[in-house]
């Protein structure tokens, strides 16, 4: 089955060079060309439902833990601007992925504070109460937790927006990950 026009060029009688030699060779296997039939639909919907898995979350999930959305940000800056590729998921499975650019010239410490505080106002619009960030920042994950002290006013802005946005949520965790464990980013610097 194809849907190339095989059958057209291979049977024409005045057919020359290679698919000449082709045609002879090809006819020896008896081969024959049939126009692909369009997919259906319910086949594709078939397939999706077949596919996909239905259990998101573990059997007994603590009660903190029911409805958490899990949020992976990461953000990055280089000579030719800055953003962040953001994906949030629901305790169901579906994920929602955005890809940022941002505007203005940051430092990659401030597009991960920008990534994550970008992310957490989208998931406050959609009423999200419980929600575990995580990124591969240990200087934003740090200044979160209180082990660092922002010693720099553009740092402790980023902190008191993040702190004024904790009380959106009933649960809000930020959790360090190793950056090889950050959602898979495309080109959002060009």
């Amino acid at each position: 089955l194809t849907d190339k026009p095989l059958k057209q060029v291979l049977s024409k009688p005045d057919t020359l060079g290679r698919l000449i030699k082709w045609l002879v060779k090809l006819r020896e296997y008896d081969v024959k060309f049939e126009a692909r039939p369009a997919i259906k639909s319910q086949v594709l919907t078939d397939f999706v439902r077949d596919n996909t898995s239905m259990e998101c979350m573990e059997e007994d999930p603590s009660e903190s833990e029911r409805g958490l959305w899990k949020l992976s940000v990461d953000g990055s800056s280089c000579i030719t601007g800055s953003g962040a590729w953001l994906v949030l998921t629901s305790p169901n499975g579906w994920a929602l992925e955005y890809t940022l650019r941002f505007g203005f010239k940051a430092t990659n410490n401030e597009a991960k504070w920008e990534a994550l505080i970008d992310e957490l106002t989208i998931a406050k619009h959609l009423e999200v109460r419980k929600i575990e960030a995580s990124s591969d920042s240990q200087l934003v994950v740090g200044l979160e937790s209180g082990e660092y002290e922002a010693r720099e006013d553009s740092m402790a802005k980023y902190l008191s927006h993040f702190q004024s946005l904790m009380s959106t949520f009933e649960v809000l965790k930020v959790v360090k990950v190793p950056r090889a464990e950050t959602p898979e980013q495309t080109s959002y610097q060009n």
